[in-house]
């Protein structure tokens, strides 16, 4: 679990802003100093107060507890980094800025992770569901949704695909696929470990496909295209399809819905994101992250019978 924890932190680093104070708890956390990352953010806290970047160190401070198995510490800082980010949120929305829905978002996740890792797997859902519909109409949701669907998706029918706009071939419903194993892909055109996974789709595809697996990779737009330049949805779109072509194309067949509540109903907040369903269109396989060959191929293979 340590590396899991050092690999969101280096992950956050690549993506998030420089912040001295985040990344001295994460270097404290990483070494388990927990003592050395409490005084750091007590120090922040007497200096400038609660703030969103306090918030997000204490956030810090519940993944790598949790990381750590410590669920009890983990539970604490989850609370005290929800206690912060609801005392901000009294004089803000939750979106002004990015680090306070990380923090809250964090906090949230560590809380129900931590609930179902001491075995009580029913207070993590029920409270998940509560949060979900609290903070439904914010950034956040996705995440919520994802651990809500790591507890509960695997061993349920799956949830229908909106399937209304797409590029490439037209993608066929969940309901008309019953009889095959049906992988979803999620994926992002800005997504680089999505790409990654391409010659692994490739080599699945062509030994699984004759035998009855379908593959469709669900997307979304994200309201910009190269560089990170906005543009309108119709650009977008053609970019989604320039990626396709670009990038997926050698996968073989592969359906791809464009769809936002596609990925508000799977939970696909982190890219990629694997489903795997049976032939009767029950969830067995539900992946926020990379899978290699030899971890699909076994679970395909025993699916496909």
């Amino acid at each position: 679990m340590k590396s899991v924890f050092l690999f969101m932190a280096i992950t956050w680093k690549v993506f998030a802003q420089p912040n001295p104070v985040v990344e001295q708890v994460i270097a404290s956390v990483n070494a388990k100093d927990f003592p050395t990352a409490e005084r750091v953010v007590s120090a922040v806290q007497a200096k400038s107060g609660v703030s969103p970047t306090s918030a997000l160190a204490l956030s810090w401070m519940a993944r790598g507890a949790l990381a750590y198995k410590d669920f009890d510490r983990a539970e604490k800082y989850a609370a005290d980094t929800r206690t912060e980010a609801l005392s901000l949120l009294k004089h803000r929305p939750l979106d002004a800025e990015p680090d306070l829905p990380l923090a809250l978002g964090a906090s949230i996740e560590v809380t129900a992770q931590a609930f179902a890792a001491s075995g009580r797997r029913s207070e993590a859902v029920a409270f998940l569901q509560q949060e979900i519909k609290t903070w439904h109409a914010t950034s956040i949701v996705l995440r919520l949704q994802k651990n809500l669907n790591l507890l509960t998706l695997e061993g349920e029918p799956a949830p229908a695909l909106d399937m209304t706009h797409y590029v490439g071939p037209a993608p066929v419903p969940l309901a008309s696929l019953h009889g095959h194993v049906v992988m979803l892909f999620f994926w992002a055109h800005w997504c680089g470990d999505c790409k990654v996974e391409v010659s692994m789709l490739q080599q699945i595809n062509s030994t699984y496909g004759p035998k009855g697996l379908v593959l469709i990779g669900p997307t979304q737009h994200y309201g910009y295209a190269a560089a990170g330049q906005d543009v309108p949805r119709d650009v977008e779109t053609k970019w989604i399809e320039e990626n396709r072509q670009k990038y997926y194309g050698r996968v073989g067949p592969m359906t791809v819905p464009v769809s936002e509540q596609n990925f508000l109903t799977y939970g696909a907040s982190s890219m990629p994101t694997f489903v795997l369903i049976d032939k009767a269109g029950i969830v067995r396989l539900y992946y926020p992250g990379k899978l290699t060959y030899d971890q699909l191929a076994p679970v395909i293979a025993k699916l496909l019978g």
